[in-house]
């Protein structure tokens, strides 16, 4: 078996496991995953719909809207903030495997990537009863589930082995991820930013991978700048954590 294959079969042992794990002592199992997503969905709109009127925010139907970036939050979400523990873990397979150590970041990014695509049901469902209209955009959803998983991947490779060493890193990538959530346009949209900001939000590489989900319902979301940018920002992700990860390993083998 050629190293490739070995580190795909590894990969998906892993990720199969942490979702056994995950679900085998639950009761409502699937359910869980689409929970949190569905239950934040549910706030906002009824903040923003119901209590303080929308106004020009969003789009509608807004819960179709919302669920459009908070599923793929939800999964950025989760597999950046396991990151902080990936290593802490499994300290005693990780020591003792061969394997390339990053397959513990690239199994997070996996799991929690599965769990998205087992979420996408229920925005069928809204979307549906909504009368929501999909629209060709949709194609993009594919570009958009790689970009967020090299993102997702490139950002845990930075963070999994630094909380190591910094362990009060966890606690502040939990507030950053608190600051970026409403710093993305999640409960607003990239057209409802103010004109002077576009340029400088097109940086958070989050901007462009919300817009191609959004543009399957709402094609007036697309912004192909922040799409570029996401690009570009991801790949840049990749190098630096890439880089960040080989100079660490040693050091995080002997500290763990």
């Amino acid at each position: 078996m050629s190293p490739f294959a070995q580190y795909r079969h590894a990969l998906w042992l892993l990720a199969s496991r942490d979702l056994k794990k995950r679900y085998s002592t639950s009761a409502l199992g699937y359910v869980w995953s689409i929970l949190d997503p569905l239950l934040m969905a549910g706030i906002y709109f009824f903040v923003f719909s119901v209590i303080f009127g929308r106004g020009n925010i969003g789009e509608t139907p807004y819960i179709v809207f919302l669920l459009t970036a908070l599923l793929p939050w939800t999964w950025f979400n989760g597999a950046i903030s396991d990151a902080t523990r990936a290593f802490e873990f499994e300290a005693k397979l990780i020591r003792s495997t061969k394997i390339p150590r990053t397959i513990w970041v690239s199994s997070l990014v996996l799991s929690k990537g599965v769990e998205f695509l087992a979420s996408i049901p229920v925005l069928i469902v809204f979307a549906i009863f909504t009368g929501a209209t999909v629209n060709w955009h949709v194609v993009f959803w594919i570009p958009a589930i790689l970009l967020q998983a090299l993102l997702t991947f490139a950002l845990g490779l930075i963070v999994a082995p630094l909380v190591v060493f910094l362990r009060d890193l966890h606690r502040a990538v939990k507030l950053i991820l608190r600051v970026l959530f409403y710093a993305s346009p999640i409960v607003y949209g990239v057209t409802d930013m103010p004109a002077g900001l576009h340029f400088w939000a097109a940086f958070n590489p989050l901007n462009g991978i919300f817009s191609l989900y959004r543009a399957a319902f709402f094609p007036q979301q697309l912004e192909w700048f922040s799409v570029l940018m996401a690009v570009v920002m991801s790949v840049a992700f990749l190098g630096i954590g890439l880089l960040v990860f080989k100079r660490a390993e040693a050091a995080v083998l002997k500290e763990i």
